[in-house]
């Protein structure tokens, strides 16, 4: 998979350097490119905002920067022949899943515009939409400094969902959110810590009660913390 992200803050990405990320981009099984909104202005301040018409608090980012970073990033793109998506972290934006997650990591090519003060123009979205398929996407009912984070969150969530990322692709499968459930607890050696003890039905070998027991720790702890998710639907 191809990942471009447009940014005033590259250095932030330097997290992808390490980790199963990081294994993953050595391997040649995550291809990044990093860009600079900064390296596409012309002014000897670098300037990439604007204060915002209609008055307001706050300034927006210019639209001609955002429009040449994404003519270089496109136009290498449209030479694969493959169609980006291009996604716009952003408050106004459609919740972020882990089924959107699974949805994104089949993409052969994702574009990450991080926006900061007050927002983009609107019309780098609508002329993104002309040249790919745009999404704007949410990590929660919180608003951020800006996309930076949250298109990090994002690239974790999706990276490790790609086949090759992950050594052992079972351990995705029992995972939270996975079938519309939160994980059951994990327990390793020792048996007995510090007076907590690990439940025995864990140690008894019965593969079959262990899973049902999982699956029933799985649906109390969703009741307990997430309810919201089993309204979504029956969960056997």
């Amino acid at each position: 998979m191809r990942i471009d992200i447009v940014t005033i803050f590259p250095e932030f990405f330097s997290v992808l350097d390490v980790s199963l990320l990081g294994k993953a981009r050595k391997a040649g099984v995550i291809d990044l490119g990093l860009h600079d909104l900064r390296d596409f202005t012309y002014d000897r301040h670098r300037t990439v905002d604007d204060t915002p018409y209609g008055g307001g608090a706050g300034m927006v980012m210019k639209p001609e920067p955002w429009g040449e970073a994404l003519d270089s990033i496109l136009y290498a793109s449209e030479l694969r022949k493959t169609e980006p998506v291009i996604i716009f972290p952003s408050p106004a934006g459609e919740v972020f899943t882990q089924a959107i997650a699974q949805e994104l990591a089949t993409e052969q090519h994702l574009v990450f515009g991080c926006g900061r003060y007050e927002g983009i123009d609107q019309r780098v979205i609508d002329y993104a939409a002309t040249r790919g398929r745009v999404r704007l996407l949410s990590l929660g009912d919180y608003v951020l400094n800006g996309g930076e984070v949250a298109s990090m969150v994002m690239i974790e969530a999706i990276g490790r969902l790609i086949p090759g990322v992950v050594g052992n692709p079972e351990s995705l499968v029992e995972e939270s959110h996975s079938d519309g459930l939160l994980e059951y607890p994990s327990y390793t050696k020792p048996p007995a810590w510090r007076g907590f003890e690990v439940p025995p039905i864990l140690l008894g070998g019965n593969h079959g009660a262990i899973a049902a027991w999982r699956h029933e720790q799985q649906l109390d702890r969703t009741r307990r913390v997430r309810p919201d998710l089993l309204d979504q639907g029956p969960v056997e």
